[in-house]
């Protein structure tokens, strides 16, 4: 991915060109070709050493977007076949350059990266323009020895690995890890023709158990590497979908060999604030020959899942679709079924020669006689002649209430 100095991403060029045109490269070029192509052109316009020049700042644009496409399998895939209008440029991701933000931006990414979020770093242009000069320090890491260290971060410690034909016939593996879970990226370096250092391969550390680690293993058959950031971005667009892009960041290393000679890699320090601790190892592959025959065969049974993923997706995904079709149905026709008992229990009630207006009717005119009869008691009491017994009874009624409490007290007055 491309340099920069934003945490957006890449901002896509007023006037875009072909990337194939920007990059100086044919459309049949290796992965490797386009990488080494890039690396030239973004050193070259980075904005560290143009400050000046603003027209250098957007032709650095220019080349971090258009490599940005041709860097990434699937998205040259889509612009070879049907050009810009193929691509989601909000979708991409870029590397930031830590050396080239400010203190603020630099805590932002920091946080961001602590929450899980795939921010990738870009290695400062400082320390590929001095491997670019040849005036680095190279120290030597023998066959079958390691190194501890600690090393600054945007910064790098570069080692040199002697290896002889027998060794380099057997294969060599390069190995990085961390017990204090430092981030770093372990470098390798091709010799130019000015006898500086050109960068040709680059691993980030990845968290693995305890440690952070990061390795290159030439071993003459094809080797993978697994790109997190990937999985990470197809996560962050489509949760429910993202197990089945998992493999998908598993890409070819461009470089299985190493000749014999003297090959130089380096450590850069990736953390955001502090030192990076590491521990780096030399190791040639003949000690090790079931070792790599398992990495062979488990990357070989990684791949073929892959695809039958990528198949299976296809299947999921009309299930998932018919899932959600039924699911919606079934909501509908369970609404329909209560619409329809409704109606039903509503044609029961009416077989039914009691009205719910006469129900009222009948409370309505009963009351009405409670109030009659007590009406025409009252004019009872009101005649003249059962006057005297009217009152007669009520004083009766009265005494026979009150009988039970006021003779005991008779009684007891007597």
């Amino acid at each position: 991915m491309g340099m920069g100095s934003k945490l957006e991403g890449p901002s896509t060029p007023a006037n875009r060109r072909d990337p194939y045109e920007v990059l100086s490269v044919s459309r049949d070029s290796s992965d490797q070709e386009i990488k080494t192509a890039y690396r030239k052109l973004a050193l070259k316009y980075h904005p560290d050493k143009n400050a000046s020049n603003p027209e250098a700042s957007e032709l650095f644009k220019e080349v971090a977007y258009s490599y940005s496409i041709l860097s990434d399998p699937e998205k040259r895939r889509q612009y070879d076949s049907a050009g810009f209008e193929a691509l989601d440029a909000d979708s991409m991701d870029m590397e930031i350059d830590l050396s080239n933000l400010g203190t603020v931006n630099t805590m932002f990414a920091a946080l961001f990266s602590k929450l899980g979020v795939p921010i990738k770093t870009t290695i400062s242009a400082n320390v590929l323009e001095e491997a670019l000069n040849g005036t680095v320090t190279v120290r030597p890491l023998p066959i079958g020895t390691s190194v501890s260290g600690k090393v600054e971060k945007q910064c790098a410690h570069f080692f040199g690995v002697t290896i002889n034909e027998e060794q380099a016939e057997s294969g060599i593996v390069i190995r990085v890890t961390s017990t204090a879970q430092s981030k770093f990226k372990l470098l390798y370096f091709e010799q130019d023709a000015n006898g500086g250092y050109g960068l040709a391969l680059q691993e980030d550390s990845e968290k693995t158990g305890k440690v952070t680690s990061a390795g290159m293993y030439f071993l003459h058959f094809q080797v993978y590497r697994m790109d997190s950031t990937m999985n990470a971005l197809a996560m962050a667009k489509d949760p429910e979908g993202a197990f089945f892009k998992r493999l998908e960041g598993l890409q070819p290393c461009e470089v299985s060999e190493l000749k014999p000679g003297t090959h130089i890699f380096a450590v850069y320090g990736d953390n955001f604030f502090k030192t990076a601790s590491y521990t780096i190892e030399a190791v040639c592959a003949k000690s090790y020959e079931d070792t790599t025959q398992k990495l062979k065969d488990i990357e070989a049974q990684i791949l073929r899942k892959r695809n039958e993923l990528r198949q299976f997706e296809a299947e999921y995904r009309k299930a998932l679709a018919r899932y959600q079709e039924v699911t919606e149905r079934y909501a509908k026709e369970k609404q329909s079924v209560d619409e329809l008992l409704k109606q039903r229990d509503g044609i029961h009630s009416s077989f039914t020669i009691v009205k719910s207006t006469n129900v009222s009717g009948t409370a309505s005119n009963l009351s009405n006689g409670s109030s009659s009869k007590v009406s025409g008691d009252e004019s009872k009491g009101d005649s003249p002649g059962e006057d005297g017994g009217s009152d007669g009874k009520d004083k009766s009624a009265k005494k026979k209430w009150f009988n039970l409490n006021l003779k005991g007290s008779d009684k007891r007055l007597i």
